[in-house]
């Protein structure tokens, strides 16, 4: 006779007990509850007042903001500037269109049985910076040329961070690798590489590739200051990665590295199929902190002459015809900052979950 199988009985959620448990379980954290409890509602009202009921969204020009709230006005009036920066207005479609293809190819990540979904991956970290690299500067295709100087806002933020993290993983990884080379040589020029760049800030790196690095190029060579921007950026944040990396690759249990060579594996195909998977997946949250670090540090391009986004807002607060409106204008970048660092972390994630096996040793 087969034995009858009963479902496991599914959770419940009692609110009352589960605030028993979390808010008031002693006196201390009731009183620590009601406590942030009364600053919650005091101020929700009016930051409520500030953002929608009291705001100004219509008009054109800053005498339309009259309210007590925010002055939504001012960012509408110069969104085309927060997001292209000097870059000509009848070019901007070429950016438009690599939006279009950024949110094609990294939105449907996010649907796990979205058709074409890897391969729309693929085309994100390969294909796309190529298309990048001739529609946004032009010069090629019977495209008008668009100098760099002229770019900005939330585009360059977008770009600097982008380049900064598809070319800094290989990098990371090669340099991860070569620190534990077994050759004395690449082992140590990893270290040197690493431990130098490890040591700099970022604003120093930024200030020698745009000040002091032309004066060391031979006469008439030159780099734009873009470029020197997202090579310094790169090789920066390539030191930080290697180390997140060789973190996973300690981790990895000795007996993993024995059965593969037991196999008959040679290095590579030892570390490309059995090593540097479980590795990677072991650091996802290293590597995503380290790419929204990035994502944030753009900011520091600023003091080269770049307008990213924060650029472009810090330049208009200033204008003497917007007044006050700079809180306004810090909460629009936060903003974005938020919904793509929000995202990233969204999706590593979703991507340690569908990767979670289980650790054995």
């Amino acid at each position: 006779m087969a034995e009858s199988t009963m479902k496991a009985p599914k959770k419940r959620i009692d609110p009352v007990r589960w605030a028993r448990e979390n808010l008031f379980s002693s006196w201390h954290n009731t009183i620590l509850t009601l406590l942030v409890g009364y600053l919650i509602v005091t101020s929700v009202g009016p930051l409520l007042n500030w953002v929608l009921l009291d705001a100004n969204f219509q008009g054109s020009d800053p005498s339309d903001c009259t309210g007590a709230g925010a002055c939504w006005l001012f960012i509408n009036q110069r969104l085309n500037f927060f997001i292209y920066g000097f870059y000509p207005e009848e070019f901007q479609w070429r950016v438009d269109i690599m939006f279009g293809l950024l949110a094609l190819s990294f939105a449907p990540q996010f649907i796990e049985r979205f058709p074409g979904r890897k391969w729309l991956g693929l085309f994100g970290l390969t294909g796309l910076p190529i298309v990048g690299y001739f529609l946004v500067p032009g010069g090629v295709f019977g495209l008008e040329e668009v100098q760099s100087s002229k770019w900005g806002g939330l585009m360059l933020t977008l770009i600097l961070a982008y380049i900064g993290i598809i070319a800094s993983l290989p990098i990371g990884t090669l340099l991860a690798l070569g620190r534990r080379s077994e050759m004395p040589i690449i082992r140590g020029l990893c270290v040197v590489f690493i431990e130098v760049w490890r040591a700099v800030p970022l604003i120093t790196v930024l200030f020698m590739a745009s000040v002091m690095l032309p004066l060391f190029l031979p006469e008439g060579m030159n780099f734009e200051k873009l470029a020197r921007a997202l090579i310094g950026i790169t090789l920066w944040q390539s030191a930080y990665m290697a180390e997140v990396i060789r973190g996973g690759l300690q981790a990895i249990p000795r007996g993993q590295y024995e059965a593969a060579s037991a196999l008959g594996l040679g290095y590579w195909k030892k570390t490309g199929l059995i090593i540097l998977p479980q590795a990677l997946k072991l650091v996802i949250p290293g590597i995503v902190n380290t790419f929204i670090s990035l994502f944030k540090d753009t900011t520091l391009v600023l003091i080269i002459g770049l307008f990213d986004i924060l650029g472009t807002v810090q330049s208009t607060v200033t204008d003497p015809a917007w007044q006050n409106v700079a809180v306004e204008g810090y909460v629009f970048v936060a903003f974005c900052f938020w919904v793509f660092c929000f995202g990233i972390s969204r999706y590593s994630q979703n991507l340690e979950r569908k990767l979670d096996t289980g650790h054995r040793t």
